[in-house]
């Protein structure tokens, strides 16, 4: 039975049950409440015997146009206040068997006959019902978390306008835009900004194989004609810890992932420089040609950053290619407090940065950076006739679509030009520098509790924090196997209850030797030290019986 848009979404018992046990909002129940009953009060149309034919385009179109538009605004902006109220849940969980045999009305099902605008208001206020509260402040499952007002502002005007990003005539604004910001972040990187070059990427994986691939032709120019028969047998570098996405990169390019040598870390996940150079060695001995070192700033895990300027050194020496993947970490380039530990990144011949995490940009956001301005065209254009005429109006060195791998490429830079309009860099780097405390103080909490344990004793670099919790039944077995064994299972059991509750939301993985821990990360600037307690005490109440 298909339910009407003035139809009020209930908590469940358990939902009330465990607001009125919270400690963190006495008013809890009845905001909850009111926000519910905003959704109801503005359905003020009747949109039963209204379809999408009779909207614009069509003659008259304009009114229900008009109308349909405020009511979807209406279910986003309850959407978002209740995203960041502390007594909603993050997510409202089911499994996937029960949201595809539809609940309440919602069926993902497809129609032969068109649905009326009523049931797609309600499908979209299910839509959001349903899926996760990236922008709650009790979110920490991800790196990229928040909800940016002037960014959801600017990815509305995007789509609105809904051009595309490879020529200069059907997108002139977002072009010179581009440039703008593009320049702006090769002066932050240290690089000169007249020499740079650089565009926006659908994601960091993206960036990196950008990367790669650009490395590979520097090197190796005939590559781009000739294929992989026309060069030696390759090899790249990159920390054990780093983002999988370098591996994936070298399979796309048929270089192949088992030239991929891994290095190996310390203990707090940074690249051993003195590895990179006897690995270096040792891939040369065995006839192999190395071309290529990625360096992490601002690890996926742990939130570490490797020695840029150790590696930077090898790669001179040895006539590599340095790249740094700070997907994660270039937030910090513009905090002038943590900018410290990405020093020696301006050696770099490239640059993965992704203003849609620490920068708290809508996804997606992401830039490859290259030192050396020409490359990338070089590198990608094919010079298609149908898009990229010589002989146009204007100067074509505009038309960036032919250093790109895709054709059609999303507007991904106007939210972040608003955001840096609105904010400036000093309200970027206020953001960063909030993340990062919230990280310190989770730091401190967790060495003051003993039924917690850090999974490295020193205080975080970035806004990652890695910890395990400890049952009494774990805490009475000594170390070793036995214990690790307890210890695996008890990040899986707790978020299993968490996600099925949904009032917070934190990652957990294992890497290398060790077992199943929790790793929480900051990049909401929303999220306040009551929500880090909040975590805290959830995971305990959550994981006290096991």
């Amino acid at each position: 039975m298909r339910r009407s848009l003035g139809n009020i979404m209930e908590f469940t018992q358990a939902d009330r049950r465990h607001l009125d046990n919270s400690k963190q909002d006495t008013g809890s129940l009845e905001k909850a409440d009111d926000a519910l009953k905003y959704d109801s009060r503005h359905a003020s149309h009747d949109f039963s015997c209204i379809h999408s034919k009779d909207l614009l385009p069509a003659e008259e179109g304009e009114e229900a146009t008009k109308h349909f538009l405020q009511e979807l605004v209406n279910i986003l902006l309850a959407y978002i206040s209740k995203s960041l109220k502390r007594s909603s849940k993050v997510v409202d969980f089911h499994y996937p068997h029960q949201l595809k045999e539809g609940l309440e009305g919602f069926s993902l099902e497809l129609p032969d006959q068109p649905d009326n605008l009523e049931q797609l208001l309600v499908d979209c206020r299910d839509t959001l019902k349903y899926g996760v509260k990236t922008g709650h402040p009790r979110y920490f499952n991800q790196l990229s978390t928040g909800l940016d007002i002037i960014g959801l502002a600017g990815e509305w005007l995007t789509s609105t306008a809904n051009t595309n990003m490879f020529t200069y005539e059907i997108s002139p604004v977002f072009i010179l835009m581009e440039e703008v910001v593009l320049r702006k972040m090769h002066t932050i990187i240290g690089w000169q900004k007249e020499d740079g070059d650089g565009i926006f990427c659908p994601g960091g994986t993206m960036s990196n194989l950008y990367s790669v691939l650009l490395a590979r032709f520097h090197l190796f120019p005939a590559v781009k004609t000739h294929g992989m028969s026309a060069i030696p047998r390759l090899a790249l570098f990159t920390s054990a810890h780093s983002h999988y996405s370098i591996k994936k990169s070298a399979a796309v390019l048929g270089i192949g992932s088992e030239n991929v040598i891994v290095i190996r870390c310390d203990e707090r996940g940074k690249m051993i420089s003195s590895e990179l150079n006897s690995s270096i060695d040792a891939a040369k001995s065995k006839g192999l040609v190395p071309f290529y070192v990625n360096a992490t700033a601002g690890t996926t895990v742990y939130g570490a950053f490797d020695p840029l300027n150790e590696i930077a050194d090898i790669c001179e020496r040895h006539g590599l290619w340095m790249h740094v993947d700070a997907a994660w970490g270039g937030g910090l380039l513009l905090s002038n407090k943590h900018r410290v530990k990405m020093q020696g990144i301006e050696r770099a011949h490239s640059v993965t940065w992704n203003p849609h995490k620490m920068m708290g940009v809508p996804l997606q956001c992401s830039a490859i950076l290259v030192k050396r301005k020409g490359l990338l065209q070089e590198c990608n254009q094919l010079c298609a006739e149908y898009l990229f005429q010589p002989d146009k109006a204007y100067d074509v060195t505009y038309d960036t679509g032919d250093k790109s791998i895709q054709c059609g490429r999303h507007v991904d830079i106007f939210k972040l030009w608003l955001m840096w309009k609105a904010k400036g860099s000093e309200g970027f780097e206020a953001q960063v520098n909030h993340c990062l405390e919230n990280a310190e103080y989770l730091y401190y909490k967790l060495k003051r509790r003993t039924d917690f344990q850090l999974v490295f004793k020193g205080k975080p670099e970035h806004s990652n924090v890695c910890f395990w919790y400890l049952p009494k039944k774990v805490q009475s077995i000594p170390p070793g196997p036995e214990r690790d064994r307890e210890l695996h299972l008890v990040a899986p059991k707790i978020k299993a209850k968490m996600m099925e509750e949904g009032f917070t939301m934190i990652g957990y993985q294992p890497l290398e030797d060790k077992v199943n821990f929790f790793r929480c990360v900051f990049s909401n600037p929303a999220t306040q030290r009551e929500d880090v307690d909040f975590l805290l005490d959830e995971i305990a109440r959550l994981g006290c019986e096991l």
